[in-house]
């Protein structure tokens, strides 16, 4: 079966979209291609035909030029399967399946509830906006072969849209981030590795570390995405407990993990936030270190359920603060919940299981 995977805005070696769903399929005998749009030229990777339709700027040509463009390449191939990865591929979707494509769209957040929480947007904005595009989305998704989803409340939603709905949960890779560090050898140090946002908790966090009893330090892995709000941190007495690391390869994320004594994800409680499953949660989980993360229901679920780590207000500097020291005032207690949190991914949240749904679901989908 001849697939394309195809993304406008994601990297050529997303996570997702490329280390487990690509290669995963490559693997097993699927002959893959992932069309990307960074300018970057064609390559082959891991198995993986990737080929880039072009790069061009700003977030208007990327919903309309880009898109276009992707489609064209895409046509040109004439595979048997089309995976989409983006929401704005949705027509380009449509298009392909006028050809007579199988066409799948791989739901990786709640749009209309993401879109609620856009901070460039007007509050107005926001609400007409994702209004329009659920009534769009419903529209368009039920002409879709599949729909896999990278949760299963984004599943539940499509189900009523759609008969032939799958969540394949975005779970760690088993060992890619396990650091064989000793809990002993590890630095007065927490973590945080991801897009830095306002409302992803960088202003709450960078306070807490002002207020730390520990003097313990922060590892911030990312970029920043509003430069106004690191300006804004920057000035924050916590920014001098702040090692910021900036984008790193996934050896040196797995170094950091490795040196810390805990990692945080304290999002804002948000419409896209409070039922969502963060990559960086599970990936902390794998790499053995306890969890600090806001206090959504869901969250407490996974984290307290399988004790492997601290659930706090997000908004309360003070509670972060009091979580850190915790973790690093108890390192015997702080231990067993990384232990617990790596045996809970090596048993459950973990790639090797959603893979094998991945590949019945194509299975599936080429009998019928």
């Amino acid at each position: 079966m001849k697939v394309v995977h195809i993304t406008s805005a994601h990297s050529r070696f997303d996570i997702r979209i490329f280390q487990k769903e690509c290669k995963t399929l490559a693997a097993h005998g699927y002959d893959i291609s992932l069309i990307v749009a960074d300018g970057n030229g064609d390559e082959k990777a891991g198995g993986v035909n990737i080929l880039d339709a072009g790069f061009l700027r700003g977030r208007l040509n990327r919903m309309f030029k880009t898109t276009k463009m992707v489609y064209e390449k895409a046509a040109s191939l004439q595979a048997d399967v089309y995976h989409l990865h983006d929401p704005e591929l949705i027509p380009v979707g449509l298009k392909l399946k006028k050809l007579g494509k199988f066409v799948i769209f791989d739901s990786h957040e709640d749009v209309p509830k993401q879109i609620l929480s856009k901070p460039y947007l007007r509050p107005v904005s926001r609400r007409v906006i994702s209004f329009l595009f659920s009534v769009y989305e419903r529209f368009a998704c039920r002409k879709m072969d599949g729909i896999l989803t990278a949760t299963p409340y984004i599943r539940d939603k499509f189900l009523s849209i759609n008969t032939n709905v799958v969540d394949i949960n975005n779970f760690p890779l088993v060992g890619e981030l396990a650091a064989d560090v000793a809990w002993g050898e590890k630095k007065q140090e927490v973590c945080y590795v991801g897009g830095i946002t306002s409302i992803r908790g960088v202003r709450e966090v960078v306070e807490a570390l002002g207020r730390v009893r520990t003097a313990s330090r922060l590892n911030l892995v990312g970029d920043f995405s509003e430069p106004g709000v690191e300006v804004d941190v920057k000035k924050k007495p916590g920014w001098s407990f702040v090692n910021q690391c900036g984008q790193l390869g996934r050896s040196e994320v797995r170094d950091i993990m490795g040196r810390s004594a805990a990692g945080l994800v304290t999002f804002y409680p948000l419409p896209n936030h409070v039922d969502a499953q963060p990559n960086k949660m599970f990936e902390y989980m794998s790499s053995g270190i306890p969890v600090i993360a806001s206090n959504f229901p869901l969250w407490r679920e996974i984290i307290e359920g399988n004790d492997c780590g601290i659930c706090v207000d997000p908004l309360n500097p003070q509670s972060i603060a009091d979580a850190i020291d915790f973790i690093i005032e108890n390192p015997e207690r702080a231990e067993q919940m990384g232990r617990n949190g790596q045996k809970a991914v090596s048993e459950r949240y973990n790639w090797d299981v959603e893979g094998r749904r991945l590949l019945k679901f194509y299975a599936d989908l080429a009998k019928g």
